[in-house]
């Protein structure tokens, strides 16, 4: 759907951005492009009027309403879908009414009114009752005749409902109180005493009957005194004039307050039968809402030609074929720069004698003929504020005509164009600009055009931040191309809505997946999808903002967790808040403080409640910790808790007091927590301690210990009898006094190591012996921790090691001269497996000659005739021949164990189902003559040696063809899953990995237990060569190929059942 862009549709509010928006040419009327003037003019007016009007237009009665109408038509009712339907598919509960009218106002070409007029609508879900007060006018079309109806009206329901309501009252009244019409009432002598009264009356008073009966009416009803009904009373009275008031404005109650009311009310003298006047009849009316609807239309009047002159069009309003000037508008003042004193009820060009050679004759044509004109881009030159400068208007003449058609005048409508005009010349300014802008805005930007988001530029920041691509990998490709993660997000979903529907989207915090270098990252993204529109409103391109905030938004993510951390860190620990006025005592306090001091979850505990709960031996603490807080400001203590049931709890407090500005303390806020456990297990410690220190002082060892800062607060009677230094000494000069000098600044720098990490302390060292000698110590110490894994203090002992610190120098020479030897050795073993591995390489190649001369010469003595050789010798050769097909057999699978040793092992991503159909095609023949049946479940993925991996397959598959039990189908299974390295019966070496595990297993003649290991030696065979042909090398290989993948294989056989092997990888 497409935006239209016309003059007459500018503007209006809602309505006139749906009819702007409606596709028109599906519809009766068509498109705007093809409307006449005067439906154009019409709806110009129409939209911009604040008014409620409706259009119905051609023979089909399409509809068009503005703003000030769309409430009229509720909600989940007509709005918006009657806008251009049919009028009798509209309205189709009323049509049988107002079609008439149409018909009426089309044919005879005048105008309707209708006043307070009962027509129920559908709207807000149902058919409501609604009372109008309307007039269908004609609209005339180029040709004069009407062609549409517009209906300016008024939704009168709640008018209509007030007065019904006073009429049914009145007629309650009439039939309940003397059967009058009005409010009455009977005032008797010069106090004009209330005699009755009906309820009419008392509505108007605001009083009840007992409030006002028999009582002077302005003592029962003082709110009328003083608004000058005492001097119209006396005087009905004394002269016996009637009097009348209309629309008399009175202060009474309603409601508990004062309220102005306007009253039509009559006095007339109550006579006698002899004359004499005895009192007054009143008889009112509250004409309040008759009145405040009359202000309100009156005001509505008002408003209309506000609006009209606040419209942003310059309107002008001429009268006669003098054109004299009957309204101008502020706009068209400015536009003719005039004020409307200068031309108002004057001819136009007595004020603008300049225009009359262009537009009298326009003005002219339009007032004879009824035609409408317009002008399109008429330059004027206007003063604004104070400087002259060329505008351009677009100006449309037309006539306005009387209920007899007749031609009265003519309205100008003038609509400034200057910034499109001009715009048409900046235009390619303005573009290169734009482009400029773009380019070095150090917001990421890109422009995207057609359906398919096509990038036609792009900007450094985008380019380098963002996409991190270069402007050839880019321009000119659709954007899902280019970045193809995003077609199963939703942004390509949020530029088609835009490219079609003209939206603005923006969206904050958006997250992105998005390839950065063959890698999906995650970003967090402000961004905001902006159409751009071509002069005919089509839309042809998209505007993409991007703000990557990724780094903003993980470092809140951060913030938030922490700050739940610490909230359910609190929470965890059993720290109870609390919050006191000093004042009043009310306090506030977190539920855990409630167990803390034995109540209820559910008790309400008052300040003085909480406090009786501390034991009365503690109570000297609180104060003496309340008369500090007075002076520091910081109130903590720590106490008993007597508990309902005789139970004692310790509980500790840490809270602050606040002042007010006359350092009068006035609240205070704290925190409590249980710290029962803390004291039960000081006394345990306290105990421990005393027991530790009796065992350390009758050992031999020296023993020590440190706070959890690493300051050494106990030694033992040991550490005293080797060095001569008594416990004073040290505190005054300390440990490191006994050190050897050398080792003194190492053993700091590990003791400090050992304090931040928390990780053992372990060293070796000398300590000075009470005679002088240094003797190696070898000392060890080790962090105390408590449940939560807190170091609370260090526990060290130093051994005497010098003894086999001696002996441990002798061994260390002796391993050195052994390690040099076994080093020469390993160097001769490797250069032999080296020389071993060439030899069998070499020799199996070279073995291969002879061999085939000696087949070659053997088949051809067996190709001579029987005459010539015997049949002895034909035996010979036939084993001959036999003998050199194994050789050569064995020699080729040397030739296949060597190369998986000497083989370069290049790892790659391979399909193993891929693998494992060519393996099995190469042993078509052999399935096909034995009706074998190979069973691969689905195998995936792996980083392998491809063709040693055929191998393994060639072999495995291969032995259990070979190996089959007579009269049973063989039948070999292949199946593969991965499974972590801990969860492998078998010893791995990457137990923290993940394994491919491959399984083969056969129904053939299998083998026993013993043989699980064995059978992958070389030249190992279970079996003879009369029995299953083979050299026996073949599991070998397939060992050595596992073994070079980092793997390990396991066999698993049962004699006469078949055999099972079992394969690990890892996936590394």
């Amino acid at each position: 759907m497409t935006e239209m862009n016309h003059y007459f549709l500018s503007k209006g509010g809602e309505m006139g951005a749906l009819t702007r928006a409606k596709d028109w040419s599906k519809t009766p009327v068509g498109s705007p492009d093809t409307w006449p003037q005067s439906l154009r003019t019409t709806l110009g007016i129409l939209l911009n009027s604040k008014f409620p009007m409706f259009l119905f237009w051609g023979p089909e009665l399409i509809c068009f309403y503005n703003d000030a109408y769309r409430p009229s038509l509720g909600n989940d009712g007509k709005h918006p879908s009657i806008l251009g339907q049919k009028g009798e598919e509209g309205w189709p509960e009323i049509w049988h009414f107002i079609k008439p009218l149409i018909d009426q106002v089309l044919t005879e070409g005048e105008a309707t009114w209708h006043e307070d007029q009962f027509l129920p609508i559908f709207r807000n879900g149902k058919i409501e009752d609604v009372y109008w007060t309307f007039s269908y006018s004609p609209v005339n079309n180029e040709s004069g005749k009407p062609a549409g109806v517009l209906v300016i009206c008024n939704e009168t329901t709640e008018k209509v409902k007030i007065n019904k309501k006073l009429e049914d009252s009145n007629t309650r009244y009439i039939n309940n109180i003397l059967q009058t019409p009005s409010a009455m009432c009977v005032f008797r002598g010069p106090e004009f005493v209330v005699e009755i009264t009906n309820n009419a009356m008392l509505e108007v008073w605001g009083r009840k009957n007992e409030e006002v009966i028999n009582k002077p009416i302005f003592e029962g009803l003082p709110e009328a005194k003083g608004q000058g009904l005492e001097i119209v009373l006396e005087n009905v009275y004394k002269t016996g004039e009637k009097f009348e008031a209309h629309e008399h404005l009175v202060k009474l109650p309603r409601n508990g307050s004062i309220e102005d009311k306007f009253i039509n009310f009559v006095y007339e003298a109550l006579k006698e039968p002899d004359g004499t006047i005895s009192g007054v009849v009143a008889v009112a009316n509250d004409v309040t809402a008759q009145v405040m609807t009359r202000y309100a239309v009156e005001d509505s009047e008002k408003r209309f030609r506000n609006t009209v002159k606040q419209v942003p069009l310059g309107i002008l309003i001429l009268r006669g074929s003098e054109f004299v000037v009957e309204m101008a508008n502020p706009i068209y003042l400015q536009i003719i720069n005039k004020e409307e004193s200068e031309i108002l009820n004057k001819p136009i060009f007595d004020s603008v004698p300049r225009a009359k050679e262009i537009m009298f004759p326009l003005l002219s044509q339009v007032f004879e003929t009824g035609n409408a004109h317009n002008i399109d881009e008429y330059s004027v030159t206007v003063n604004r504020y104070g400087k002259e400068e060329i505008c351009y208007f677009n100006l449309v003449f037309h006539p306005l005509k009387e209920e007899d058609n007749t031609i009265s005048g003519v309205i100008i409508v003038a609509y400034e164009v200057t910034e499109a005009v001009k715009a048409r010349f900046l235009l390619a300014e303005s573009e290169n600009a734009f482009r400029k802008l773009v380019m070095e805005s150090p917001i990421a930007m890109t422009i995207l055009r057609g359906k398919d988001h096509v990038i036609e530029m792009a900007n450094k920041t985008m380019m380098d931040l963002i996409w991190q691509k270069i402007p050839e990998e880019t321009l000119g490709k659709p954007i899902v191309e280019l970045f193809p993660e995003l077609i199963e997000q939703k942004y390509p979903e949020l530029l088609n809505e835009v490219f079609l529907y003209g939206k603005i989207i923006r969206e904050n915090e958006s997250l992105a997946y998005v390839d950065v270098k063959g890698k999906i990252e995650k970003f967090y993204l402000d961004f905001e999808y902006t159409p751009l529109f071509e002069k005919e409103g089509e839309i042809s391109g998209i505007m993409v903002t991007v703000n990557d905030i990724t780094a903003r938004v993980e470092a809140r993510k951060k913030v938030e967790d922490a700050e739940e951390r610490v909230r359910l860190a609190g929470e965890i620990a059993g720290i109870a808040s609390w919050d006191l006025n000093l004042i009043n005592k009310d306090i506030v306090y977190s539920e855990n403080i409630l167990t803390i001091f034995g109540f209820e979850k559910t008790h309400k505990a008052t300040h003085q409640e909480i406090r009786s709960r501390i034991h009365p031996d503690d109570e000297h603490i609180l104060v003496a910790a309340f008369n500090e807080a007075l002076q520091t400001s910081i109130y903590k203590y720590e106490a008993r808790v007597l508990k309902p049931d005789n139970t004692i709890s310790w509980i500790k407090a840490h809270g602050k007091i606040f002042f007010d500005e006359s350092g009068d303390p006035v609240k205070m806020i704290g925190t409590i927590i249980n710290i029962t456990d803390e004291k039960n297990n000081q006394q345990i410690l306290i105990k421990s301690e005393a027991k530790f220190r009796l065992l350390a002082n009758s050992m031999p060892q020296h023993v020590w210990t440190s706070d959890a800062l690493g300051t050494l607060n106990y030694y033992n009677q040991s550490v005293a009898t080797y060095s001569g230094i008594t416990q004073e000494e040290f505190e005054k000069s300390g440990w490191l006094q006994i050190v050897h000098p050398d080792d003194r600044e190492e053993n700091t720098n590990t003791w400090i190591q050992a304090i931040k990490t928390g990780n053992e302390f372990l060293f070796e060292h000398r300590f000075r012996r009470h005679d002088g000698e240094y003797r190696w110590q070898i000392s060890r110490a080790v962090p105390q921790r408590d449940e939560e894994g807190n170091i609370q203090m260090w526990v060290g002992t130093s051994t005497d090691i010098q003894d086999q610190k001696n002996f441990t120098d002798k061994l260390e020479k002796e391993v050195y001269e052994r390690t040099a030897e076994l080093e020469q050795k390993n160097k001769d073993l490797i250069n032999m497996n080296i020389e071993l591995q060439s030899f069998a390489y070499i020799s199996s190649h070279d073995l291969q000659e002879p061999l085939r001369k000696i087949q070659t010469f053997a088949s051809r003595l067996s190709d001579l005739d029987e005459q010539n050789i015997s049949a002895k010798a034909k035996t010979y050769l036939s084993r001959i021949e036999v003998s050199a097909k194994r050789m050569q057999t064995l020699i080729q699978d040397l030739l296949a164990y060597s190369r998986t040793n000497s083989a370069d092992r290049v790892f790659v991503k391979a399909n193993l189902d891929e693998i494992a159909e060519e393996v099995k095609s190469d042993f078509s023949e052999r399935i096909e003559e034995t009706n074998a049946v190979i069973h691969f479940h689905p195998l995936g993925e792996i980083t392998v040696i491809p063709f040693q991996f055929r191998q393994l397959l060639h072999n495995l598959i291969g032995n259990a063809l070979k190996f089959l039990r007579n009269d049973v189908t063989p039948n070999v299974e292949i199946k593969a899953e991965r499974i972590k390295g801990d969860q492998i019966k078998h010893q791995v070496d990457f137990p923290d990995k993940i394994y491919y595990h491959l399984t083969i297993s056969d129904n053939g003649i299998g083998f026993d237990a013993e043989y699980n290991e064995r059978i992958f030696e070389v030249f190992q065979r279970l079996n003879t060569e009369s029995e299953f042909s083979g050299t026996g090398i073949g599991l070998a290989i397939v060992k050595k190929i596992v073994e070079n993948h980092k793997g390990i294989i396991t066999a698993n056989g049962q004699k006469g059942k078949g055999a099972t092997f079992d394969i690990y990888l890892p996936e590394l």
